[in-house]
Formats: structure tokens, C-alpha cells, sequence
């Protein structure tokens, strides 16, 4: 499933259809794509996993989900795959095996922007509240709660949590204060990293644990685990990374 970072890319992929007039709208998403069409895209809009391209009254909600694609300018794959297509005087964009939804603007209203990790309106002591309102949570749900770290995805929390020496287990309660800004700050800290490095196709190069195997640090055996309430696969060192 793409984080963030990579929802951001698309969006820089898209943004010189801003502002255009839809000529032409395809595909098998379940609503009517003919009332885009005469309708200027007046923005491109992300919160964390998730896409909205927005006109007058109503947007369009995009998530690519786990194996969901784009392409620009060129239709790559089968109709069957095709949920939406937006085709423009110049050009066109199409989205494959993704969730497409209409939603109004009040839903819009109603987004918490401030929990996007990578947005200027981020708001750290909103995210700090939340996770003390939840002690039992483990660190590894919380990490992935897009309620709480809009875009945050299982790379950046199994990195995230390696940096601020945490295991994914450790109940939110049991974290002192400090280490609670620590994992806030690394959340944002490492979501701009992962871009970086995903513009420059160096991404992978920088994982330290994920899908790794031996600590960088100690050189022991990483833990490699499924972990809270979704199963995702944790990537850890025992040495160094503490369980509270």
C-alpha cells in the first residue's frame, strides 16, 4: 500500500491538470462519470494514504488500497482494471484496481487535516493527545491509526520505531512523555525522508530494518514478526529497541 510520501508524488504528477476542463471520464468506479465531464478540476488535495480531486460541489476520494496504480497521459492497463480515467484537452490520468468514491464538499470539511504527518497544517500536540487518551494502544497501531499519523504506512512505523529505539509492542502508556514527542517528531522526521529518497529511487538503499535482516547497529538477528491488531510485519531488534 503507498505512504504518504508516495501519494505526494502522484500528486506532483497530476498537478499540471489543475485548473482544466474534464473533456472526456471512463471507467468501472460506481457512479456516474459523466458529471465530471464540462467540470473544471479546481485541486489536487491529499490527506495521508488518500486523493481528492476536487471541483465545485463535489470530489473525487482515490486510494490506491494495497495494489492499486496510475498512469499519466496513457491508458497502461486493461479496461477490466480501469476504475477512472479523466481525460483533458492535453492529456488524461488513470487509476487502476483502486477505491474511487464521490464526496461532497461538507466531507471535505469534516477531514482532520491536522493529523496529515506531511501537511503544513500538521498539529503535533493534536496527535500527542490522542495517543495519551489511548494507553492500552500498542505503538504499532498507534504508528499506523491514520486517525492519528495520516500517511504513515508499516515502512515508515517499522524505521520510525528503530530510530526512537521502541518496540512495536510497547503500550503507549508506558512510554515517558519525552519518548512520545520522540516518536511525533520522527513520524513527520522520517515521512520527508522517504520522499527524498523515493524521488531519488534510493529508498530501499536507506531501510534499516525493514525487510532486513541483522541489527545495523548491534549486528544481532532482527526480530521479524506480525504485530497489533492489523498483523503487519515488524521488523525489530531486541537490543536495541526497548519494550515499556
Amino acid at each position: 500500500m503507498p505512504e504518504g510520501p508516495s501519494i505526494l508524488l502522484m500528486k506532483e504528477s497530476l498537478q499540471k491538470f489543475a485548473g482544466k476542463k474534464v473533456v472526456e471520464s471512463h471507467g468501472n468506479a460506481k457512479f456516474d462519470k459523466a458529471i465530471l465531464e464540462k467540470k473544471v478540476l479546481k485541486e489536487i488535495r491529499t490527506f495521508g494514504k488518500q486523493t481528492y480531486l476536487v471541483f465545485d460541489e463535489i470530489a473525487v476520494r482515490v486510494h490506491l488500497l494495497m495494489f492499486g496504480s496510475y498512469s499519466v497521459d496513457e491508458q497502461t492497463k486493461p479496461d477490466k482494471s480501469l476504475r477512472l480515467s479523466l481525460i483533458f484537452k492535453q492529456g488524461g490520468f488513470y487509476f487502476y484496481n483502486c477505491s474511487v468514491k464521490l464526496v461532497d464538499s461538507e466531507f471535505l470539511a469534516n477531514i482532520d487535516w491536522e493529523a496529515d504527518v506531511m501537511s503544513n497544517q500538521w498539529n503535533p500536540e493534536k496527535a500527542k493527545q490522542k495517543l495519551i487518551a489511548h494507553p492500552k494502544m500498542l505503538v504499532c497501531d498507534a504508528l499506523m491509526n491514520q486517525d492519528i499519523f495520516s500517511g504513515v504506512g508499516n515502512i515508515i512505523k517499522n524505521e520510525v520505531l528503530f530510530r526512537i529505539s521502541v518496540q512495536p509492542e510497547s503500550l503507549l502508556g508506558n512510554l515517558p512523555s519525552e519518548k512520545l514527542d520522540e516518536l511525533i517528531a520522527e513520524a513527520r522526521n522520517y515521512s520527508f525522508d522517504f520522499l527524498t529518497w523515493k524521488r531519488e529511487f534510493m529508498l530501499k538503499k536507506h531501510w534499516l530494518v525493514h525487510n532486513r535482516s541483522v541489527c545495523p547497529k548491534c549486528g544481532e538477528k532482527l526480530i521479524r514478526k506480525q504485530t497489533g491488531l492489523g498483523k503487519r510485519r515488524s521488523f525489530y531488534c531486541l537490543t536495541d529497541q526497548k519494550l515499556y
